[in-house]
């Protein structure tokens, strides 16, 4: 009901002017790697819950995979090597143990992995939520700093590239660390010359690792980003393509687009070089590291110090070390991707609610609704004041009309009443109480906004006009979210008896199927007129104290028009009524006529007063009634 959800409800106003703290979307997080992991976690406790579980799991499966180069060690030098020849028995035993031990390991392995799973899409579907929801609590004007399609995508495809890493890589990288400190403990067991070995080789390989994570770092940023932007791009043509037909600009909306999908596409592969280069230098130096081995451990064996078995064993052990390393290079790029993205969610979670219910806040009774603004001033971020100590005292059940030229702040003032901004300075308050005091459930029941453009979710006209249901079948309407209206026979009831009251009977059954007609995604099967009847009806079923009316009837035809005006009279019957006008029609109808001014409010009186003046209105109306002649 209010145009919270609907981008296009929202003032015009100047980029430069959304560039203020705490007032745009930041494009990431400027948290670290570990950091940003800590951070995630504490918004999603579900990952880490059952950690200890979990770890000492791993490290059986960890242990596990070791047992293969002990049994293979010692089947060579006791079974096979041994002083009195060849002991089947004793090779089938520790064939036996082997297997056991391996069966055991993969057990392990797979409930690290089940665990794993359900804590990671446990914490991601919390992560989710949180997301979305503060999408929903940041005001419309916090919202726009950012296209729609790059936000979705911070609450869809960024937490993707999370859950991948931390159903998949999270669990390889867990269990390839306790792989690589099991074997090093085994291969110094063996032979303390050759860990060295090993090791040596390897370190200037993590410090190179250390060093291109920034870079890699740096890439998958850009790519999270370019994604965003391609998303936005494409969303954005998609919702607008009947206007990209009307005006013949496909060929530039396209170049557009490619320009987009070529950043995306540009990016996505210096990223991928640079994973590919570091994983390459794993590979060689694993390979390099084996061959070392080969020919050291061979002359430690020639000269004593090592067993057959030994040396065999060592290798195996190699293996399992190198294994882990050349994974641990690509899991680490993948959590530089994981990275990227969580700080993406995490910067919209992060962006400060200008908006917000105040801890403690009261309810109010319903009855008739007393508006009062007290030197009220409003500026947007980084721009000029647009409301100069604006002060209206609205008495209840009155028909106000609020007129003005475009840009003199009389939209801002429909949307300081309804609470979708604060005033920067002064008050506004709802039958005496300061609007920042109540709760949003108490203001949403008692203050409904009509935008000139009706939003219509995807469905029946009956499921859209029941949204305006308080409570009972219809379900609460007062959160952030819409929730599935279920449909019952009292709500059908309730539903077509408001169109009946409404005067707009004839008008359902017009329509293919009634109310169960339904209206496409944003109500686009429906003209922009029958989407207002249906927000009309929305509003009444509502029966709010207040109703805040931005030109409801500006975007219909002349039809349509005389059948809102006569549903209007039964909708704003005895209930205080504050109508943003664009024609001077609405303002001859109302009680009250309030004049705004370049930011003041210049006049305030009924129409006929104020015609009758030599003022603003009187000049505003002698005009509107030459060009209508």
């Amino acid at each position: 009901m209010t145009a919270a959800t609907d981008e296009r409800d929202v003032p015009d106003v100047p980029e430069d002017l959304l560039d203020a703290d705490g007032a745009r979307i930041e494009s990431t997080s400027s948290l670290g790697v570990f950091a940003t992991l800590r951070r995630g976690i504490e918004i999603s406790p579900e990952i880490a819950r059952g950690i200890w579980v979990t770890l000492g799991l791993a490290s059986l499966a960890a242990a596990g995979r070791v047992v293969v180069p002990l049994a293979v060690q010692q089947t060579i030098d006791v079974g096979i090597l041994a002083d009195d020849g060849p002991d089947a028995g004793r090779v089938a035993l520790l064939a036996s143990l082997a297997a056991g031990a391996l069966v055991l390991a993969g057990l392990c392995a797979a409930l690290v992995n089940v665990r794993l799973f359900r804590s990671a899409e446990a914490g991601l579907a919390t992560l989710r939520v949180k997301a979305f929801r503060h999408v929903h609590d940041l005001s419309t004007l916090t919202q726009n700093t950012e296209r729609r399609g790059a936000l979705v995508s911070r609450v869809t495809n960024d937490v993707d590239t999370v859950s991948l890493f931390v159903q998949w890589g999270g669990i390889m990288l867990l269990v390839s660390a306790l792989q690589i400190v099991v074997a090093t403990g085994l291969m110094v067991v063996y032979s303390p010359v050759l860990t060295a070995v090993v090791w040596v080789a390897f370190v200037p390989m993590f410090l190179v690792i250390r060093y291109g994570q920034k870079y890699v770092n740096r890439a998958y940023t850009l790519v999270r980003e370019r994604v965003g932007a391609m998303l936005g791009a494409i969303s954005e043509a998609v919702v607008g393509a009947e206007t990209v037909r009307a005006y013949g600009v496909s060929e530039r909306t396209g170049r557009r687009i490619g320009g987009a999908v070529e950043d995306t596409r540009s990016a996505q592969a210096r990223s991928q070089v640079l994973v590919a280069a570091t994983f390459s230098s794993g590979v060689l130096i694993s390979n390099l590291v084996l061959s070392i081995v080969v020919v050291v451990g061979t002359l430690l064996g020639v000269g004593g110090g090592l067993t057959a078995g030994q040396l065999v064993a060592f290798l195996f052990l190699v293996q399992l070390f190198t294994g882990p390393v050349q994974m641990a290079t690509e899991i680490l790029n993948e959590l530089q991707n994981a990275v990227a993205g969580w700080r993406r969610v995490i910067a919209v979670i992060e962006t400060p609610v200008q908006v917000a219910e105040k801890p403690g806040a009261t309810t109010q009774e319903r009855g008739p609704a007393r508006v009062t603004l007290r030197d009220v001033r409003f500026s947007y971020p980084n721009g000029p004041e647009v409301l100069h100590g604006v002060t209206l005292d609205l008495p209840p059940r009155t028909k106000v009309a609020v007129v003005g030229q475009t840009g003199s702040g009389k939209t801002t003032i429909a949307k300081l009443v309804t609470r979708l901004m604060d005033p920067t300075s002064g008050a506004v308050e709802l039958d005496g109480v300061d609007l920042r005091d109540l709760t949003f459930a108490s203001l949403r029941e008692r203050v409904v906004l009509v935008p000139q453009e009706g939003f219509l979710f995807d469905g029946t006209v009956l499921a859209n006009a029941a949204y305006g249901l308080r409570g009972g079948a219809a379900g609460p309407t007062t959160g952030p979210v819409a929730e599935p209206v279920e449909i019952t026979p009292e709500t059908r009831a309730a539903v077509e008896q408001a169109f009946v009251e409404l005067g707009l009977s004839d008008w359902v059954a017009d329509l293919p199927d009634g109310l169960d007609t339904e209206v496409g995604q944003r109500g686009e099967a429906l003209s922009a007129g029958e989407r207002q009847l249906v927000a009309i009806a929305r509003a009444y079923l509502a029966q709010p104290d207040l109703l805040v009316l931005d030109e409801a009837t500006s975007a219909v035809d002349p039809a349509t028009e005389v059948r809102i005006a006569r549903a209007l009279d039964s909708l704003t019957a005895g209930r205080s009524t504050i109508t943003i006008a664009h024609r001077l029609s609405t303002a001859e109808a109302s009680d009250l006529v309030v004049v705004v001014d370049e930011g003041h409010v210049a006049e305030v009186g009924p129409h006929d007063e104020l015609a009758a003046a030599d003022g603003i209105y009187a000049r505003m109306h002698a005009s509107w009634i030459s060009q209508t002649r």
